[in-house]
């Protein structure tokens, strides 16, 4: 195993950029050429069936079988030109990734005649076998039906020789088995909520309101050899073991800082693989750790965010093992170093172009930028254990809180200048009372200074979890692996409930004679002083926070099994059931596909620590002691008893050492195992869930801590596996 180790750094030595020529010289000449985009639908439709579908998107109305059946013939045309032979129907079902089965265009005819052919029926639906796709019990595994059906708001696209048409995936019961459909209800939902307050209150010229989303996407880049000779990294996805690196990130150097030349490389082509897609990749750069980078997008409509994070996330492995790279999409690949996050920048916006959480020029529209802003932060109140609870994952529970990262306590974060403006309503505004001409104008000259007062002062609070930042919501804690429907899908659900609460609420005191923007204010002042609790200004790795946030009423959910718990409170139930974004069979299958992805993630790291103990750390522990036994039986061979015992003492104290962590690890795996099996044994999911979180898992860091310090002992030359020097500073 050592000499595979040294084969591998050999081969890094060796390595050079992959050279790499964009298809363009501006990439406004190649962006969204493999999709099928309104300006193609516009070259290749009829202009009835093309405004058809327009109105399907952005209307949500119906479209007609004989106009589905020109738009797959138009797909078809346009993707045969672009060399495609296959089409597939591209849904995210609840693995987290994403799946396809592709079809060829291909039909035989008779008399030995064939063609290509696409028509409607095989646009709007496909039948895929559902059986191996987790399911939480909607369906029995011999039920195998399940249906994909175009989501006409996501375009179609060419991968490779491939056309991808983006779906829902739905059990022939009607459940939901994906993440889209979902998240596809929630937009809807919060269209009709936030739609209704701004044409009631704030401008009748609102048809839509859309919400829009950036992800940051971090990630970790190691050479392809090195990941091989890695088991722990190749199958769970981060380091089992590995002693750190005397350098890491404490010099603070590589945040920002110059780009790698191989890196670049790589940068460039998935880049270039993602703009050919439309994902309108706009940012890259060195994170904190080292080997550790991100990109980000400009942001975009929710729905098609979600599905390019997903489409990213799928080049950039493809595209790394080309220039002999693996990424690493786990929350924390390293322990010690900074694991890795995806942001999730979201906002509102009108189909007038205005940004609901961005400050105007004029009272009217930062009154309507508070009542965004206020009533979310009321939702997040109200939902912070849901919001917890959407980003649960075995990666994300071992960086939420780690000093590096948001902590596992839900709170708001949105800077000292609107602490102070939501402090002045709270204090002007009085509970049931008209405000007076003068505190009207005082307020109003308070407020219409938001925009150019925020210019100056978008405070930065990195250990907050949910933090505003000038004209949206950065929701921190979501993970690097994660698929980012499950938060956006909580967070729109619950705004949106939030302000069909607001707008009864509103109506109420008009309806008692109460002006408008009075009981506008009115309710804001409620809502600031029922969610005082959740905002938080302060720093959220320290332990006074622990302590106030506990004091504050917030829950402190550390791991996965009791932040899922959630998910089932009636209070989420009735959530989700009421406004009709997943009944209490969607809720539970969710519920219990995350309890067994989880409790596997655990089973199959466990796994992994007892068979690279056992065969690959013990011998190599075994074989370095020989060495040292045949030094020691030398040396007493050839000194006399008083030189012996001065000369050799601490050899045989490393004998004895390694002695020692032999048996420490041989019993601590044992111990694993059994306690394994235990957890095995349980039928229910949430037990065998919590066995493997509280009864497994800790195993992990005490077996990892006796290979550690065996690192440090052995040979260099003898220890088997790429170490953290070698995977973090070789590219």
């Amino acid at each position: 195993m050592s000499q595979q180790r040294f084969h591998a750094l050999a081969q890094v030595e060796s390595r050079k950029p992959v050279e790499f020529t964009a298809p363009g010289a501006k990439v406004s000449d190649y962006f969204a050429s493999n999709v099928f985009t309104w300006k193609e639908m516009r070259e290749y439709l009829p202009a009835d069936v093309y405004q058809a579908l327009r109105a399907c998107v952005d209307k949500g109305e119906n479209i007609s079988r004989a106009a589905a059946d020109q738009v797959a013939s138009a797909m078809k045309s346009w993707s045969l030109q672009l060399g495609a032979t296959h089409y597939t129907h591209w849904f995210q079902p609840l693995t987290g990734s994403t799946a396809e089965k592709h079809d060829a265009f291909f039909e035989p005819l008779a008399d030995g005649f064939s063609m290509e052919a696409f028509g409607g029926d095989k646009l709007v639906q496909q039948e895929p076998d559902a059986s191996s796709f987790p399911s939480g019990g909607i369906r029995n595994t011999f039920e195998a039906r399940g249906y994909t059906a175009w989501d006409p708001s996501s375009p179609a696209f060419v991968i490779g020789k491939t056309l991808c048409i983006p779906t829902v995936f739905v059990a022939y019961t009607g459940e939901s088995l994906d993440h889209k459909a979902p998240l596809l209800r929630s937009i809807h939902f919060l269209d009709k909520a936030a739609t209704t307050v701004v044409q009631e209150y704030f401008d009748r010229n609102v048809n839509r309101v859309i919400c829009t989303l950036g992800c940051e996407q971090e990630y970790f880049l190691i050479d392809r050899s090195l990941y091989n000779a890695r088991p722990d990294i190749a199958l769970t996805g981060r380091s089992l073991f590995g002693h750190s690196s005397a350098k890491d990130q404490q010099l603070e150097d590589h945040y920002f800082g110059s780009i790698n030349d191989r890196v670049t490389a790589y940068m460039r082509d998935f880049e270039t693989e993602a703009l050919k897609l439309g994902i309108p990749v706009k940012t890259r750069h060195n994170e904190v750790g080292p080997g550790q980078f991100e990109c980000a997008p400009v942001y975009e409509e929710v729905s098609l965010a979600v599905d390019h994070n997903q489409l990213l996330m799928d080049i950039m492995e493809k595209v790394a093992i080309r220039h002999n790279f693996r990424v690493l999409f786990h929350e924390k690949p390293f322990a010690g170093i900074n694991g890795s996050g995806k942001h999730n920048n979201w906002a509102l916006a009108t189909d007038t172009g205005k940004n609901l959480l961005s400050p105007g020029r004029t009272p009217k529209k930062n009154i309507q930028f508070l009542t965004f802003f206020i009533t979310t932060i009321r939702a997040v109140y109200e939902h912070a254990d849901l919001l917890r609870a959407s980003i649960a994952s075995a990666g994300n529970d071992h960086r939420l809180g780690a000093n590096e990262a948001p902590p596992a306590i839900m709170s708001v974060f949105i800077g000292s200048f609107l602490t102070q403006i939501l402090k002045d309503i709270e204090e002007w505004v009085k509970q049931g009372e008209k405000l007076s001409p003068d505190e009207k104008t005082e307020l109003k000259l308070n407020v219409i200074k938001i925009p150019e007062i925020l210019l100056d002062n978008t405070d930065r609070n990195r250990t907050s979890p949910f933090a505003f930042t000038g004209n949206k919501f950065e929701f921190r804690a979501v993970g690097s692996s994660a698929n980012c429907s499950s938060a956006m899908m909580v967070l729109n659900t619950i705004v949106a409930d939030q302000l069909v609460k607001f707008h009864g609420q509103v109506q109420k005191l008009v309806a008692q004679d109460m002006k408008k923007d009075d009981a506008i204010f009115q309710v804001l002042r409620q809502y600031i002083i029922e969610s005082k609790n959740i905002r938080f200004e302060g720093n959220g790795y320290s332990e006074e926070w622990l302590k106030e946030a506990k004091k504050r009423g917030l829950s402190n959910l550390k791991t996965t099994p009791e932040a899922l718990d959630k998910l089932l409170e009636k209070k989420s139930r009735e959530l989700f059931e009421k406004n009709e974004i997943l009944n209490s069979r969607e809720l539970e299958a969710r519920y219990e596909i995350d309890l067994e992805r989880y409790t596997k993630k655990l089973q199959i790291e466990s796994r992994v620590i007892g068979d690279l103990a056992v065969n690959h750390v013990l011998p190599t522990a075994v074989a370095y002691q020989n060495v040292l036994i045949q030094n020691v039986s030398g040396l007493r061979e050839i000194l006399v008893k008083a030189e012996f015992d001065s000369v050799a003492s601490e050899q045989v104290q490393m004998v004895k050492e390694i002695s020692q962590r032999i048996s420490n690890l041989r019993g601590l795996v044992g111990e694993m195992v059994e306690a394994r099996k235990k957890a095995n044994s349980k039928t229910n999911a949430r037990d065998k869930a919590g066995a493997y979180c509280d009864e497994v898992k800790p195993f992990f860091e005490k077996i990892r801590y006796e290979v550690d310090k065996l690192e440090l002992v052995i040979s260099d030359e003898m220890w088997p596996l790429p170490k953290y020097r070698e995977l973090l500073f070789n590219r």
